[in-house]
């Protein structure tokens, strides 16, 4: 994967049942076995998004978190500190939130991702913006979460999601090139406004993030010829012209 891409996401750190088995050394290995130049966006854990809602009493937790990851930042291999709020979080949470994020650590690129449309106010902006954090720019399926496709720039760097589209369960789904396309000149715009831009596509499943991440790598910038390559293999292994041993030749 690191010859081809140099940041992951990383995400089963938000499940307390994969959490709860983390600790120094596993991020110490993942330093440990990635390129100088690689970074990974981590999660942060559902126990301080989803059930105490980032209130002043995640901050104990969070703080934790934060030693647990300490090796890839030592080592700057940390991007994005990543908050994926619940779609029960709404903007009748905003005094809780704002307590919260007034006593970050500062020094860190952190991304909030809303998922409930009552964010879609003018304040949700200005929120993020006094504390630098950005707010991620997603493409889903959710007609009430269409705001956040929006390029606006919140902080000194910015994190974009792709989703996929599927009603039901998002991240089973392939993006079309026609679908891409939109999203390149966005991403130029986005540029234009920092000098950090992290895509991650979430459409994991079968392995559809690395054909579509590959892709748009290719509209948006360039690929060398061994990216081209990867890029007609796994073309071919999806759309079914090869099986899977021919793919890991």
């Amino acid at each position: 994967y690191s010859q081809y891409f140099n940041t992951a996401e990383f995400d089963s750190i938000y499940y307390e049942k994969f959490y709860a088995k983390m600790g120094v050394a596993t991020f110490q290995g993942m330093v440990n076995s990635t390129p100088d130049n690689f970074q990974f966006s981590v999660k942060v854990p559902e126990t301080i998004t989803r059930e105490k809602k980032v209130g002043a009493d995640a901050m104990p937790l969070f703080n934790e978190f934060l030693d647990r990851i300490s090796p890839l930042r030592r080592a700057n291999k940390l991007g994005a500190i990543l908050f994926q709020m619940s779609p029960n979080f709404t903007v009748d949470d905003f005094t809780n939130a704002e307590s919260f994020l007034d006593k970050l650590p500062r020094g860190y690129d952190y991304a909030l991702e809303f998922r409930h449309a009552s964010w879609q106010t003018e304040g949700a902006p200005e929120l993020l913006r006094h504390y630098n954090i950005a707010s991620v720019i997603t493409d889903s399926a959710d007609p009430q979460l269409r705001f956040l496709a929006e390029p606006i720039v919140t902080a000194d760097h910015v994190l974009i999601r792709f989703h996929g589209r599927n009603k039901g369960f998002w991240y089973n789904y392939l993006y079309s090139k026609k679908e891409l396309e939109p999203w390149v000149k966005k991403v130029e715009e986005i540029k234009k406004q920092t000098n950090t831009l992290r895509i991650y596509f979430n459409n994991h499943y079968g392995g559809k993030a690395v054909l579509n991440a590959l892709q748009f790598k290719e509209m948006a910038v360039a690929l060398n010829d061994k990216e081209k390559e990867a890029l007609a293999r796994i073309e071919a292994y999806l759309t079914g012209k090869t099986g899977l041993q021919q793919w890991l030749k």
